[in-house]
């Protein structure tokens, strides 16, 4: 099988794509390598990815659909598509707006018009924790609306969902969107807080702890991610009998089309998370308390009960063994204390 993976120079792509090398799928990699951070990060990631004969790569943006299509020309055998391209980060989303229309908008209507052209078995694409917003009911269910998003990001997440359905509905296309809860390893997105913090925690600046530090993440292994996106692959959603029109959920419909949380289901209060990261550092944090930053959210804390009944899910990796690899990665990564 071949498998197209979008944004296969990030950082929950670059994983997925060698766990699906490994296992011998066929993997395309289509990525901009964007300098949304620094791109040798990006570079180096599909170093890894090059080791393996079955991967292709192709530098482009989702934007430019001509390219997108010339991809599936060459590779007629394209049955899945894991969309992991978008364009990431709430704070940067009030900064940037139209950096998400482009990306997370008008691209994932190009991913959408592609799979419908060459009949994709199974899109999967990714969604985001963000999209429950100002919801305070914990944890957070794909059976609770999202209707209130607090950022530009998230709002553009939940557009996706809303797109995905359509196209399952139009076209008949099995669509899975997954919301992410704080994935976290080597070779991260830089501007998450656990890798910020390991960076200025070694070189002796202070962090910036926001919402005074009241704040808990269900943070996630990529690991774990990777298993739970794997073992959805040849799991395409079938249209749900039960789905009542007269009390709809949002979770699932009369098309074949799926939403699943996929998380660790432990949230973990911030401070904690903190310390962790301290004693695996072998170094203590210089702190600045902060109020909440806008588009931010309090609290994240995944329901994973669906995706474990669907497929058996469930997170291994715990706090601690997750941010000791991350800190043994990262400090062999830069080099730190001569490694």
């Amino acid at each position: 099988m071949t498998i197209l993976i979008t944004g296969a120079s990030g950082f929950i792509g670059m994983h997925l794509s060698k766990r699906l090398l490994e296992m011998e799928y066929n993997v395309v990699g289509y990525d901009n390598i964007n300098n949304y951070y620094n791109p040798m990060l990006k570079k180096s990631r599909l170093d890894e990815l090059n080791k393996y004969e079955n991967f292709n790569f192709y530098k482009a943006d989702l934007i430019n659909y001509n390219t997108l299509e010339s991809v599936f020309n060459k590779y007629g055998d394209i049955n899945v598509v894991i969309n992991l391209a978008a364009q990431a980060g709430v704070r940067y989303s009030i900064e940037k707006p139209q950096a998400y229309i482009d990306s997370n908008l008008k691209g994932f209507g190009n991913i959408l018009e592609a799979c419908r052209n060459y009949d994709v078995k199974h899109l999967i694409y990714a969604s985001s924790s963000s999209v429950y917003g100002a919801n305070t009911k914990m944890p957070f269910s794909t059976k609770d609306e999202v209707d209130h998003p607090v950022s530009l990001y998230a709002a553009t997440k939940k557009s996706n969902e809303l797109m995905a359905h359509s196209y399952s509905h139009l076209y008949g296309i099995p669509t899975t969107g997954l919301r992410f809860f704080t994935v976290y390893g080597p070779y991260g997105r830089p501007d998450m807080a656990y890798y910020s913090f390991t960076k200025d925690i070694i070189e002796g600046n202070t962090i910036k702890i926001f919402n005074n530090g009241e704040m808990m993440r269900d943070f996630t292994y990529i690991d774990d991610i990777v298993d739970g996106i794997v073992r959805l692959i040849d799991q395409p959603p079938q249209p749900d009998p039960d789905w009542d029109r007269e009390n709809p959920t949002p979770e699932s419909s009369y098309a074949p089309y799926k939403i699943y949380n996929i998380g660790n289901n432990q949230p973990v209060k911030l401070m904690d998370f903190i310390e962790t990261l301290e004693k695996h550092i072998g170094k203590k944090a210089k702190k600045e308390y902060l109020p909440m930053q806008p588009g931010d959210v309090q609290a994240t804390y995944a329901d994973i009960d669906d995706l474990t009944e669907a497929t058996g899910f469930k997170p291994t990796t715990t706090i601690d063994e997750g941010l000791k690899k991350f800190v043994d990665w990262y400090m062999d990564y830069y080099k730190v204390g001569g490694k």
